[in-house]
């Protein structure tokens, strides 16, 4: 073993290499996501600390009509303890572990992606980015398609910074969908937010109204312009289907519109 390659690794040269495969092509939030874990060593021994898998996204924060984008860990997962990785050996490690309930759907670029990286002590750790496509878990799924049925077109998907309904991460993801002919007189936009548990899904539903004349520019001046609700849909009534949650939905935007 030489004093150059030993170099070459602590500079990342010749080190050790990771990739990570999943086995599935889509997953939804909630769902386990499982895979293996390919390293091989590189031209020296290296003592690996502990491996790592971190669930990733960013999200939007806003601060005096700035926009950033920060990133976020959503979950860290421990995959192994610290070993000896020998010179070109190679390993397979499998792991698995749950989605997180608030993992965004990647719509509209919303990117979600597994980091992983080996600790190896003096060394820089060799480190593998692999993007995961999430759909709407089913609950969602539901509640979208009735939106479809009252109109609504899907607009755009962001994910933004809100401690407060984060519940465990610091953002949120929105939701924006443009109103069809029955809406278009009334409401500009419609936002919705949701938060899934394992026996259902709350929805936080904005309507953005469409402003008309003196009243309407007031209500826009002062924010009044627009109004939120709250809806819980249990497992059961999102088994009635679709249908069954646009009269509900239809219902509760009405309500917020007299």
């Amino acid at each position: 073993m030489s004093f150059f390659n030993k170099i070459l690794a602590s500079a990342g040269i010749g080190s050790a290499k990771v990739d990570t495969l999943v086995d599935q092509a889509v997953y939804v939030p909630g769902e386990e996501l499982s895979g293996i874990m390919r390293i091989k060593g590189g031209k020296i021994d290296q003592e690996i600390g502990k491996i790592d898998i971190e669930l990733k996204t960013e999200y939007i924060v806003e601060h005096d009509d700035k926009k950033t984008i920060t990133t976020c860990c959503i979950t860290r997962v421990k995959v192994s303890d610290g070993f000896h990785l020998k010179q070109g050996q190679e390993l397979e490690i499998p792991f698995s572990f749950q989605l997180p309930l608030e993992t965004p759907v990647t719509h509209a670029k919303q990117p979600v992606w597994l980091e992983t990286a080996l600790d190896i002590d003096m060394a820089l750790d060799p480190t593998d980015r692999d993007s995961l496509k999430i759909e709407p878990h089913p609950y969602m799924s539901t509640v979208f398609e009735a939106v479809h049925l009252l109109g609504f077109r899907f607009r755009s998907s962001t994910c933004e910074r809100h401690p407060k309904l984060g519940r465990g991460v610091p953002y949120v993801q929105e939701f924006e969908f443009a109103p069809g002919p029955e809406y278009a007189r009334d409401i500009e936009e419609l936002e919705l937010i949701m938060q899934l548990e394992p026996e259902g899904v709350h929805v936080l539903v904005e309507v953005d109204r469409r402003g008309r004349g003196l009243s309407g520019w007031l209500e826009a001046a002062f924010d009044m312009d627009e109004r939120h609700a709250w809806l819980s849909l249990s497992r059961e009534e999102l088994s009635y289907g679709p249908d069954h949650i646009a009269d509900v939905l239809e219902e509760l935007i009405d309500r917020q519109l007299h």
